[in-house]
């Protein structure tokens, strides 16, 4: 049955959107025109050299060196790009100063700093200041510089002045433990520490200087560290973060190759050391254009994503610097009087572009709010979500609650591509609970088991072909055999990622979960969302999670675990509606063998369900091994489920 028109674009809207200048200027410049966007997509994925020349040349990258063929070899794993060019990501950015000096670059809210500006021409001169500094530090191309630091313009200069001298960038989140933090930054033997003693939040200041000092002993390889000092005087031999962007320099980049690594990130690291990905300049200067026509944005937006420093989503955030959008950083916490403070920003920042992980909008939905009536939303034009995906009932309440005239644009990706597969496109209708569309140079498909397509049926998410932003390599994988099992070893050369999803004939698409937590009830497969669908649409529960616990010549057994609402008792009302739910919405085979309590669901960092985690628990896994605490958002949300699991061994 085909979802609810929710909104639809203006001719105006849909003529004046960044897609629709895209489509003109192929008309106009290659003599390329479309039936329709399913049309222009398989142009992408089939002309792949053709495609990528196009976005580099409407996007008008900058380049010392344009190499002559992008796409080198077209093969998985082991494409090539760009072999002879020579760019720096960091040209892309400082692009848009000339001529915009004081014009607004950053806007900032900080818990821990208060709200603060700075302008094209400020980022150009702090970024080239630290740069000059670092390479002061003996830091040179290919070496690693490492932060821990908030979402705040300390951590975006850092970033800029690191790339724009050929070094290696590398983030982690203030709030994650120290084993997570050393377990990423020992992998790849850093240069220098970049990092906060403390900050702010919900109101708490929260002192971080003997965790850092743990973690700078841990690293030998750190010949410097740098500090922001918040809660304390200057540690002996650290140099102080402000030091650094005073002086008069030159931006100076330097040109490296089109595969050069620019950043390094981190799979979620809850059930194996994380893997460190590596994103090349070249590859991450065309995935993030390409993004920004699915986003409509332009110089003239103001954007801001609610993410922490620790999720792909802080990278994101530079696709509209990128394209000259004033970008603006929310460092605080999101509920924090209440939830409404990230609305009561957005209003007052008059900002254009908002986006934040699923479970925010679900939390907002949940506790009631309802900025139509509280704030002036006038300026907001379009919303994205992702981390999860965004429910039915979400989409609802943007619509009822939030504002009725926008463009809502859920995406669906990660951080192993640094981008999306599939997304929005601001010339299409909005229906409830679906994805508009598969993005651009991106051949996203829905699998079966047996490498077959399928379409309005739920399969594996697979990409035929390679992506410019696809992982170099994973960092001290010399044989390139982690990379293949972690992506390839089920189909050849075909990318698999992990979801479950379904496309249907038009391309829009459903994504229900993790395909590694598969649901398998009587020979019927489902993806956990469905359920969750379900079950959280209802007032009276919070939040849930589910695993089907399979066992070798035994009936699988099913609990659900649920986060009741403030007040509200899980009895045996709260249990029938809850079956209810799942028998309407989803087919009475779902029903749980059992419905248990729970205080909260564990997270990863980034929001999202733990499932597999503990689904290997409660199948006999060793609580130690099946989850790396330091990389969960919650780690004490785990205890619950190593009694669960050892009450269940005894019965």
């Amino acid at each position: 049955m085909t979802a609810p028109v929710l909104w639809a674009p203006s001719a105006e809207r849909r003529e004046a959107s960044t897609m629709a200048a895209f489509e003109r200027w192929l008309a106009d410049h290659r003599g390329l025109s479309f039936d329709d966007y399913n049309a222009m997509w398989r142009w992408s994925i089939e002309d792949l050299e053709g495609f990528w020349s196009a976005i580099w040349d409407f996007f008008d990258v900058r380049a010392s060196v344009r190499p002559e063929k992008l796409l080198v070899k077209r093969q998985m794993p082991g494409a090539e790009w760009g072999t002879g060019g020579r760019l720096n990501y960091v040209d892309q950015i400082m692009k848009h100063v000339e001529g915009r000096e004081d014009q607004l670059a950053l806007i900032v809210q900080s818990e821990t700093f208060g709200r603060s500006e700075m302008t094209w021409g400020a980022l150009r001169a702090q970024v080239a200041s630290v740069a000059a500094r670092l390479r002061g530090m003996g830091v040179g191309t290919g070496d690693r510089v490492v932060a821990i630091l908030p979402n705040t313009d300390t951590a975006l200069v850092a970033f800029l002045a690191t790339a724009s001298i050929g070094a290696i960038w590398s983030l982690c989140a203030p709030d994650m433990g120290h084993v997570a933090i050393l377990d990423r930054f020992k992998q790849i033997e850093p240069k220098v520490l970049i990092a906060q003693d403390g900050y702010v939040h919900a109101g708490k200041t929260i002192d971080r200087r003997a965790i850092l000092a743990e973690i700078a002993a841990g690293l030998p390889s750190v010949t410097q560290c740098v500090t922001v000092p918040v809660v304390g005087a200057l540690p002996p031999g650290h140099v102080a973060w402000a030091s650094l962007t005073r002086d008069d320099m030159p931006y100076l980049s330097e040109q490296v190759d089109f595969e050069h690594p620019l950043w390094i990130v981190y799979s979620s690291g809850t059930t194996g050391n994380p893997k460190p990905i590596v994103h090349g300049h070249g590859g991450i200067i065309l995935e993030a254009a390409k993004q920004s026509l699915h986003h409509d944005l332009t110089a003239a937006d103001r954007f801001c994503w609610m993410t922490s420093s620790g999720w792909i989503m802080w990278n994101s955030q530079w696709m509209a610097l990128g394209q000259g959008a004033t970008v603006a950083m929310f460092d605080s916490a999101p509920n924090h009087p209440d939830m409404g403070v990230v609305w009561r920003f957005v209003a007052a920042e008059k900002i254009t572009y908002f986006g934040a992980g699923a479970a925010f909008y679900s939390g907002c939905m949940k506790a009631g709010v309802t900025p139509r009536t509280d704030v002036d939303l006038s300026a907001l034009r379009s919303l994205g979500s992702t981390g999860s995906p965004l429910s039915s009932d979400a989409y609802d309440w943007i619509y009822r609650d939030v504002k009725a005239d926008q463009w809502l644009a859920p995406i669906s990706g990660g951080t192993d591509l640094a981008g999306a597969f599939v997304l929005g496109h601001p010339g299409m209708a909005v229906r409830a609970g679906e994805m508009q569309c598969r993005a651009l140079g991106n051949a996203v498909h829905a699998y079966d088991a047996h490498g077959n397509a399928l379409v309005d049926e739920v399969g594996e998410l697979v990409c035929k072909e390679p992506l410019p932003s696809m992982p170099l390599y994973f960092w001290g994988d010399e044989d390139g055999s982690r990379l293949f099992d972690s992506y390839f070893a089920d189909y050849p050369g075909i990318w698999r990622h992990g979801d479950w999803i379904s496309i249907n004939a038009e391309g829009a698409s459903v994504i229900y979960g993790r395909s590694d937590a598969t649901i398998n009830r009587k020979g019927l497969r489902l993806g956990s969302a469905e359920i969750y669908q379900a079950v959280e649409g209802l007032d009276s529960v919070m939040d849930s999670l589910v695993v089907d616990l399979e066992f070798l010549g035994r009936e699988s057994f099913m609990p659900l675990f649920v986060v009741p609402a403030p007040g509200v008792a899980l009895d045996d009302t709260l249990k029938d509606q809850i079956n209810a739910a799942i028998r309407s919405g989803v087919s009475a085979r779902f029903i749980p063998n059992e419905i248990i309590e729970i205080k909260e669901v564990p997270r990863t960092l980034s929001g999202k369900k733990l499932e597999v985690p503990v689904k290997k628990l409660l199948l006999g896994g060793d609580a130690a091994r099946v989850v790396n605490r330091d990389s969960m958002a919650n780690p004490d949300s785990f205890d619950f489920f190593i009694a669960y699991a050892e009450a269940r061994a005894l019965t």
